[in-house]
């Protein structure tokens, strides 16, 4: 076992200064951003959305134990030792009892710079300054996280619009983040619908992605994966890994390789296959259908017929080994087409 990594000692900020010359932005010597996570989680506020049972409380506990010990995170990625806080506002004393017996017992080490917290004031109702007392007390922290959002917000000022009020809740987050230059991450949920964006995945208005620093969106894979991280971010450059969960350990892992590595093989099958029995669909209909994101299946088709696996006429796609013409065969309705299959939902959790 190796032995804990000192903390690192964090300098008193600055007064934050809001405005300059040009000349004086450019002479100015800013002092390089925080990490939670290199790559990931930077200071500031960061927000992670995914499917209810996804594995984002398995993945924001896993966060939480690694960095408050300087382990390496998500099977490899080195970060700074350090104090984090996680609001579980969802779950129950006995039940993070029992997953953290689960990662300990899988090879985990004990995290006593965790502090796990299971019921907050929202932030309009004094969250805010339980947040601040617990950052005030500890000046080397290195993450944040609310466990979910929605459980904290707080109420909404009467008369704001919904794109306003998400954006004035975020908001409450982000002055605290950018306060202590600490990274905050919170959790929250997706919508139901699909959509070709993955920000637009996010439950909610735009006002909330716009409000916060990055945004992460975690969805459930078809494949060698078990799910797709995409990221995007001010300070973060834009990408998606591919992860896989380990259900023994209830840990994540980002896995090696481009994403497309893990997905494409099994969903040009099931593109395939689906094509194969409904000759003339449009990337739309297979997407829904098969469940996959629109955007992959677009892309994924394009590339399939590139490569001679499809056949494309007039933006629908036939099998290549079939005498099918666009005229051959009706095109079957959104409706028809999301009824007519069924598609494996199998889940890990």
């Amino acid at each position: 076992m190796t032995a804990a990594r000192p903390l690192t000692p964090v300098p008193d900020p600055p007064a934050r200064q809001t405005r300059w010359t040009d000349a004086e932005l450019m002479a100015t010597e800013f002092p390089a951003p925080r990490w939670a996570v290199p790559g990931l989680l930077c200071e500031g506020l960061n927000l992670l959305a995914g499917a209810p049972k996804l594995g984002k409380s398995w993945l924001s506990l896993g966060l939480g134990a690694d960095i408050a010990n300087g382990d390496p995170v998500l099977g490899g990625i080195d970060v700074e030792r350090g104090p984090v806080f996680y609001a579980a506002l969802e779950d129950t004393g006995r039940r993070l009892q029992r997953r953290r017996r689960q990662m300990l017992a899988a090879g985990g080490r004990a995290a006593p710079l965790l502090t796990i917290e299971t019921a907050c004031p929202t932030m309009t109702s004094g969250g805010e300054d339980v947040l601040a007392e617990w950052l005030e007390e500890n000046p080397h922290a290195r993450l944040v996280i609310i466990d979910t959002y929605e459980k904290m917000r707080g109420r909404t000022d009467p008369g704001l619009s919904a794109y306003a009020a998400d954006y004035a809740a975020a908001s409450r987050f982000k002055a605290l983040a950018d306060r202590y230059s600490v990274p905050f991450l919170l959790i929250h949920h997706v919508r139901k619908q699909g959509a070709e964006d993955f920000q637009a995945l996010v439950s909610g208005t735009n006002g909330l992605t716009g409000a916060v620093d990055a945004t992460l969106v975690l969805e459930r894979a078809r494949g060698q994966a078990d799910g797709v991280l995409h990221v995007t971010g001010r300070d973060v450059e834009e990408a998606e890994y591919a992860m896989s969960f380990d259900a023994t350990a209830g840990a994540w892992t980002k896995l090696d390789g481009p994403a497309g590595d893990y997905l494409m093989q099994n969903t040009r099958a099931d593109i395939l296959r689906f094509v194969r029995d409904y000759p003339g669909s449009k990337p739309a209909a297979i997407a829904d259908a098969l469940q996959l994101n629109p955007g992959t299946v677009r892309k994924t088709c394009q590339r399939m017929a590139d490569k001679s696996q499809l056949r494309a006429t007039g933006g629908a796609y036939y099998p290549p080994d079939t005498s099918d013409s666009p005229g051959d065969t009706p095109e079957l309705s959104h409706l028809s087409l999301r009824h007519s299959t069924t598609p494996d939902q199998g889940e890990h959790l």
